[in-house]
């Protein structure tokens, strides 16, 4: 009697599609370099020719990997690699994200602990780096936010970029996509459970604290003054309940 005859591992081979084949082998001509930023995609009938498979293959795969981010197409004209940054890297997370905040309110806690701890470092940094004109240009953005005033959705987009600004500070193009990809999944998915009553001036007077902090290079005062900001702006979005 053959021993492997019950253990289960005589799973079937599954033959994988065609398209799923061609898009593998163009995200390897991007990993390999034969394919940059900005350059043409080969036409469609060369990469028939070159991979031995017919048009659908060819188009489903550019079409995955449009949707990856990974390519633009426009219409009429021929298909263009994308620059590949930091920023394409977290948007490609976000519907897993959005699966995973959905799935149990734990992991908006989690996330959102994530974001203070993140957020708390990064103003330290801002505070060491920050020039008089990024000490301006928070200014300014406080000043927009303020203009906001009543209208929920651009108070809220302003505070995002108020806080994608300190992160950007740092220099670090990959700081900057994660607290941007953080505010988009704390506040993008969760805006309808947003409870700002009135607590909107009090949001503008913790940003401006927090800039004066900045503005007089002190790291360890700016990293205070965020992690009091975001305690208690932390309890403005949370799962409904019931």
């Amino acid at each position: 009697m053959n021993s492997w005859a019950d253990t289960g591992d005589d799973k079937k081979i599954v033959r994988r599609k065609l398209s799923d084949q061609v898009l593998e082998r163009l995200r390897e001509m991007i990993v390999r370099g034969e394919l940059g930023p900005g350059d043409l995609m080969p036409s469609e009938r060369t990469l028939m020719e070159r991979f031995g498979v017919g048009r659908p293959a060819v188009r489903e795969a550019m079409q995955s990997m449009h949707t990856l981010g990974l390519i633009n197409i426009s219409h009429g004209e021929r298909a263009r690699v994308s620059e590949l940054s930091a920023d394409l890297m977290f948007r490609q997370m976000d519907m897993v994200a959005r699966m995973l905040l959905s799935a149990s309110p734990d992991n908006l806690e989690h996330l959102k602990e994530a974001r203070r701890l993140f957020e708390v470092g990064m103003v330290r940094i801002a505070a060491q780096n920050a020039t008089a004109d990024d000490v301006e240009d928070l200014k300014g953005l406080i000043e927009a936010q303020r203009e906001k005033l009543g209208d929920a959705a651009a108070f809220i987009k302003g505070d995002m970029a108020f806080h994608i600004k300190v992160s950007g500070i740092s220099g670090n193009p990959i700081f900057q996509a994660v607290s941007e990809a953080m505010l988009n999944w704390v506040f993008n998915y969760h805006t309808d459970l947003l409870i700002w009553s009135g607590q909107e001036d009090v949001t503008l007077q913790e940003h401006s604290e927090i800039v004066k902090c900045i503005e007089n290079q002190e790291p360890e005062k700016a990293a205070l003054e965020m992690q009091s900001h975001l305690n208690r702006s932390n309890d403005l979005y949370r799962h409904r309940e019931g």
